[in-house]
């Protein structure tokens, strides 16, 4: 008896003694000495951050029973959850088979990019999925599906509505295309072929979107005075998010012209009284004053526009037609601000790019009107259009539903330079909005609002998409004169556990995914 309970005892000790030698917790990577914001709360922590495989591992301060095969100090940087953009034409990009394709975006602290926006995604998703798989992506990507795109396939670019047949076809699409994963479905209403639906249309559509649990994301059918106005296309989204039972995301939300400013206060009470009522309504803004968009969608009357190109050419040199079609066009570039506002970015026609369209038309010796149809001629145009006011501007970047986003395509600044400018200008500069509101609208609430799962936020189990930048440095390099030029400051971007970006230089391995919802 007194041998076997000796034996007790020592094997007790023997326990004890093992339990005492904790080992350390091995991880692949450990950021130090950073101030963390993690994207939810509104104080920083002085915490260090490790990650293992994908996801953080660990947050704390004691890293003394921390072993990590790579550690960042991170003294004297922000270390946030990298920025998602919800927003983007990185898909135009994403298609070609270049190792720095995500670069405009990775280089702002972007880790994950929206495509398929306006309306317009590449079609047939699933095709495009395989391809990004295969090639690799430089950040996640998260895609909606076109009703644009939809609707051009079934009924082309003709001016007509919907027959129940034609919708038939597009709500089979819409199952077609929602089960490769897409996040929701989005509608660019100011755009041709978009423009020719009714709301009746987008919300049948809506509803195959709701079954899938997935958002209405929309270029609202007027951001000015072209057609319905600003207001009631607010209200148009609200009535479709009302009736389809999805959230609503307003996107680059924003006053254009000179005959709706100062609405955005009439705007925002529209968005608050449809969010009380239970109708989840959001929006996202990049902070510029100026817009960018083709200059014939800017400029030429939609019902020109049917049925194409060259059908706009045909009505034009109609004599019947062409003074209407000149008088509707000049009222269009008086709602972006006059010739003077109309800065083209993007032209094969070297003579004219960088020059406004006032410039052009005094080249042309024509008026600008005639000017807009001289230079489409040559091809397709981009312009920046300097039509928004800082007190709009200000009001909307104020909203706890309003997030950042680029809207990011080539010729404006926007794409290589929206996060870091909201930061450097409007945080750290102007001091509109707070650094921790910043970064949580534009990580988790963004995240929250597309539904992406366990993304946007520095917390135990998240993916760890992260980023480390300066505080004093981090800002923009784009401007409308040379908008092709990388951010700065960026010190560390790490995606799904991965470092993409390290001291300020992009890697040579593609680390993001396609996320499925």
């Amino acid at each position: 008896m007194i041998k076997r309970i000796f034996s007790v005892f020592i094997a007790g000790l023997t326990v004890t003694s093992c339990a005492s030698k904790v080992s350390k917790q091995r991880v692949d990577l450990l950021i130090v000495n950073g101030t963390v914001y993690d994207g939810m709360s509104n104080a920083p922590q002085q915490k260090a951050v490790a990650v293992t495989g994908d996801k953080i591992s660990w947050i704390g301060t004691d890293v003394s029973q921390i072993q990590a095969a790579k550690t960042i100090d991170a003294k004297g940087y922000i270390v946030s959850p990298g920025f998602i953009d919800p927003h983007t034409h990185a898909d135009k990009d994403l298609e070609h088979q270049d190792r720095k394709h995500n670069a405009p975006f990775l280089y702002q602290g972007v880790t994950s990019v929206v495509v398929g926006s306006d309306g317009f995604h590449l079609f047939p998703n699933q095709k495009y999925i395989d391809l990004y798989k295969k090639q690799g992506v430089g950040t996640n990507v998260v895609p909606l599906i076109g009703h644009g795109t939809l609707r051009k396939q079934v009924i082309g670019t003709v001016d007509r509505k919907a027959t129940k047949d034609d919708l038939a076809k597009m709500k089979a699409l819409m199952h077609q295309e929602m089960k490769t994963g897409a996040f929701g479905m989005s509608t660019g209403l100011f755009y041709a072929p978009a423009s020719y639906s009714n709301t009746q249309e987008v919300i049948e559509l809506a509803k195959i979107v709701h079954q899938y649990g997935g958002i209405y994301d929309t270029h609202l059918r007027d951001e000015s005075s072209y057609t319905v106005g600003l207001k009631p296309a607010v209200e148009e989204a609200i009535e479709i998010g009302r009736q389809a039972k999805l959230p609503i995301h307003l996107t680059h939300i924003k006053c254009l012209g000179v005959d709706v400013w100062h609405q955005s206060a009439d705007v925002i009470r529209m968005v608050e009284e449809a969010n009380q009522e239970g109708i989840y309504v959001t929006a996202n803004q990049y902070p510029y004053d100026a817009s960018a968009t083709g200059l014939r969608s800017a400029t030429v009357p939609r019902w020109v526009e049917s049925g194409g190109r060259d059908s706009m050419f045909i009505r034009y040199e109609t004599p019947e037609l062409k003074a209407k079609i000149l008088q509707q066009t000049t009222k269009n570039i008086t709602r972006r601000g006059g010739p003077s506002k109309l800065l083209f970015v993007k032209t094969s026609d070297s003579t004219i790019l960088g020059k406004n369209l006032q410039e052009v038309a005094d080249m042309y010796q024509m008026s600008p009107a005639e000017a807009v149809y001289q230079a489409l001629r040559t091809g397709y145009i981009r312009v920046a259009s300097f039509n928004m006011n800082t007190e709009d501007i200000h009001r909307f970047m104020k909203q706890p539903w309003v997030v950042t986003g680029s809207d990011g395509n080539t010729g404006h600044p926007r794409k290589y330079g929206s996060f870091p400018r909201k930061y450097h200008k409007y945080v750290k500069t102007d001091k509109v909005i707070s650094l921790p509101f910043f970064i949580n609208n534009s990580t988790y609430k963004t995240a929250q609002i597309l539904g992406m799962k366990q993304r946007g936020a520095i917390a135990k189990g998240y993916f760890a998409d992260i980023i480390v930048f300066h505080p004093d440095t981090f800002n923009e390099k784009a401007t409308y004169n040379d908008a092709f030029q990388l951010a700065e400051g960026l010190e560390y971007s790490i995606i799904n556990g991965n470092i993409a970006l390290q001291h300020g230089k992009q890697t040579d391995t593609l680390y993001g995914r396609v996320l499925s919802k």
